[in-house]
């Protein structure tokens, strides 16, 4: 059900973005920059927010929070669908990024992990899965809409479409925890057979214990290292364009990324079984600077096609990565405030990503530079990664981490 969720709020809170622009730029008057800075300060936004959301899900859990966030969603888009000009437009859309804060994966993650332990990353790849096809189904559904009823009643439909669609659900289905409806974890049965052998013991560090644990700091510059990769996405048909490509070929490259992240999730969870977790991360994180690398050193399609494949797989498979990290590092007590604090560290560098890629290509007059200072910092999130699972191995052994029998 989550999934089913996730596929409409991203679709009209993210996804459905572009298509509304140039519409509104040209009614609005506001450069189409101006109007597509609304999406940077609402993840911002979210980012910021997501550290308070995740204080609230750990104390409550995400039924009221999740279904607030949908009404406030709703409602907002409606406020979207009667802006005058870019005052009122920026004000609602700060506002969005609370209401996005509060619907989008980081409580959905939080859920799973607390009603997940053994099947955690299949329940986690069910549930992107599901949401991964939201910008297949919403940006022509927006674009159809904007067409035949105009940018102001497209939006009211889109509101109308996730009222009715993510309010039920997350009032009527959300539970804090298994127990409230006498499961446990994983769905078993809320009481083990009489002689079953208790719970392994899993890591069950407090907030405060997880910032300050020795491979904090690199997992965070490593998610937030990585994050910057958003920007290829957004600037690739330019560069391939640039390249000589046709534009029909640089669209349908960029489009192959998302059919690659989907390939990338179905894999994680067979590889999160049969791998040791720091040599998946590792493959993981190498896959992005490894496919940039081909894609500049293989000038021909057939560079394209394995940097489009390598590059997908790898961010699709690290958006379900990072969940089973912290929660591997830290436990799942205390999640949600510990991934709300590092969807801070990403954030900032997702709303960076673009216009520091912009950037470089204005002083170059090419993207090549741009991606080759990528790749570096790309390799140092590998590298970062490999840090942190060292720094947690050795407290560990030293015998300073804290573990308790998972009951909630």
């Amino acid at each position: 059900m989550l999934g089913f969720t996730e596929i409409v709020s991203w679709g009209v809170l993210y996804y459905s973005f572009s298509v509304f622009v140039a519409p509104m730029s040209a009614e609005l008057g506001g450069s189409r920059a101006a109007i597509a800075g609304a999406l940077s300060v609402m993840l911002v936004v979210s980012g910021i927010a997501g550290v308070a959301v995740g204080r609230w899900l750990d104390d409550h859990g995400p039924r009221l929070l999740m279904t607030a966030g949908s009404v406030a969603a709703a409602l907002l888009t409606v406020a979207w669908s009667r802006v005058g000009g870019l005052p009122s437009y920026y004000a609602v859309w700060i506002l969005i990024g609370l209401a996005f804060a509060a619907t989008n994966y980081s409580p959905a993650f939080a859920t799973i992990t607390v009603w997940f332990r053994r099947f955690r990353a299949r329940a986690l790849t069910v549930m992107t899965l599901i949401a991964g096809f939201s910008s297949t189904l919403f940006v022509p559904l927006a674009a159809w809409l904007v067409a035949t009823h105009g940018w102001r009643d497209a939006l009211l439909y889109l509101a109308a479409l996730l009222a009715v669609t993510t309010i039920p659900i997350h009032a009527l289905v959300l539970r804090r925890r298994p127990s409230d409806l006498g499961l446990g974890i994983d769905g078993d049965a809320f009481a083990p057979p009489a002689g079953a052998p208790p719970p392994a013991p899993e890591v069950s560090s407090s907030l405060r214990e997880a910032l300050r644990h020795p491979s904090f700091p690199w997992i965070a510059g490593a998610f937030a290292i990585y994050a910057l990769g958003v920007g290829v996405g957004i600037h690739l048909v330019a560069f391939l364009h640039d390249e000589g490509y046709p534009l029909a070929f640089a669209a349908a490259a960029t489009g192959g990324l998302g059919i690659a992240q989907v390939l990338g999730r179905l894999a994680f969870a067979p590889l999160e079984e049969r791998l040791p977790q720091r040599t998946l991360a590792l493959l993981i994180y190498a896959a992005c600077p490894v496919a940039l690398a081909v894609l500049l050193l293989v000038p021909n399609p057939a560079g394209v096609v394995v940097f489009v494949a390598l590059f997908g797989a790898g961010r699709g498979s690290e958006t379900l990565l990072r969940s089973t990290l912290v929660a591997r590092y830290y436990g799942a007590r205390r999640f949600a405030s510990i991934y709300g604090v590092l969807t801070l560290f990403m954030t900032g560098t997702q709303a960076l990503a673009p216009v520091a890629l912009g950037v470089a290509y204005d002083a170059a007059r090419t993207y090549v530079p741009g991606l080759w200072v990528l790749v570096a910092l790309l390799c140092g999130s590998s590298l970062s990664i490999y840090v942190a699972d060292r720094r947690r191995q050795r407290t560990e052994e030293g015998g300073t981490v804290t573990v308790t029998e998972m009951t909630t």
